[in-house]
């Protein structure tokens, strides 16, 4: 099939485009490219510099393609900043979604895939979290991934849209083949940044909280490879072919991995100590956040390759290792 994989230049969207491709599809990648990289796409695949914004850009690249499938993974995603400048993220999550699915459904295009957030349950109540959990996210971010997907659900029936949508829990590592990975510019997430750190190109790495009520006393994620993420998506094709489906999966390992465990896995790996600190905890950090991902492996068929940290900080540390500047563009 042909895909039309809007954000394609960024971390998770280009590890989809390559999995696409594998799978055998035909992926064409639309992407603005401000915290995406034209590196990350290969030079032979189609590549549209649009922004979701512009509604007559849409319009011309959907008229000019007529993909078959729609790929969503254009959202802005630093949670810090979605507190400090929410309409950023209205404008962007929200009503740039609305112009692309606005505009593929006056194109017939009527399957989509959307990459959401566990950002979307906010503080659980019970671990491990599964898709029947109450939503009741904490931040800007989060409601904005929930909004659309509660635009998702009246769009189905009204008009036959068919879709699933992906609560991703904390998408990690690099391709296995080491051609492309994690490059953001600024950088969020704890394994590049326990990487750097090693490396001597990050500041000390800072551990916030060391007083949850965990066995080490630091907070419990779960770390998903990206490939296997990616896997999942294109596993969803098969649902997409029933007039206004409507899908809704967890992707984790359901393995929780504290901060210590992650620092432990990098300097096993690279063989160098990460040097770290603690600090004070973070507001709206939940001691715990992992998945119950049974619905995905059932329906999906989707059962995660890298199944614990060392081998998802293992293809990260083979990336940053060879890149140490990423893709050298930003």
């Amino acid at each position: 099939m042909k895909v039309l994989v809007a954000g394609g230049a960024g971390y998770i969207g280009s590890h989809c485009v390559k999995q696409l491709l594998a799978a055998g599809h035909e992926p064409v990648v639309l992407d603005n490219l401000v915290y995406g990289h034209r590196a990350a796409v290969a030079p032979a695949i189609r590549f549209h510099e649009v922004n979701l914004g512009d509604k007559a850009a849409i319009d011309r690249v959907l008229a000019a393609e007529r993909p078959d499938v729609v790929m969503h993974f254009a959202a802005f995603a630093y949670v810090g900043e979605s507190v400090t400048d929410p309409l950023k993220y209205y404008h962007n999550n929200v009503a740039a979604t609305l112009n692309l699915l606005d505009s593929m459904l006056r194109h017939g295009v009527r399957k989509f895939v959307f990459s959401s957030t566990c950002a979307t349950y906010g503080i659980p109540d019970r671990m491990p979290i599964t898709e029947a959990l109450l939503q009741r996210p904490i931040n800007p971010y989060g409601q904005t991934k929930l909004d659309v997907e509660n635009m998702l659900k009246s769009l189905a029936p009204a008009t036959g849209l068919s879709f699933a949508a992906f609560r991703y829990f904390n998408a990690a590592g690099a391709a296995e083949d080491g051609s492309i990975g994690e490059d953001h510019t600024p950088e969020s997430h704890l394994i590049p940044l326990a990487i750097g750190a090693a490396q001597g190109l990050r500041p000390e790495l800072q551990i916030f909280g060391n007083d949850y009520p965990t066995p080490d006393g630091t907070c419990l994620r779960d770390y998903v490879h990206v490939d296997d993420l990616s896997r999942a998506h294109i596993a969803a094709f098969p649902l997409l072919e029933t007039a206004g489906a409507q899908h809704f999966y967890n992707l984790g390992t359901g393995t929780p991995t504290s901060v210590l465990e992650v620092i432990q896995a990098v300097e096993k790996v690279s063989g160098l100590k990460v040097p770290a600190k603690f600090a004070p905890r973070r507001a709206g950090d939940p001691p715990a956040l992992y998945a119950d991902a049974t619905k995905a492996r059932t329906e999906l068929g989707w059962t995660p390759r890298f199944q614990t940290i060392q081998p998802i900080v293992e293809t990260a540390w083979r990336w940053h290792q060879a890149k140490p500047k990423g893709y050298g563009d930003r």
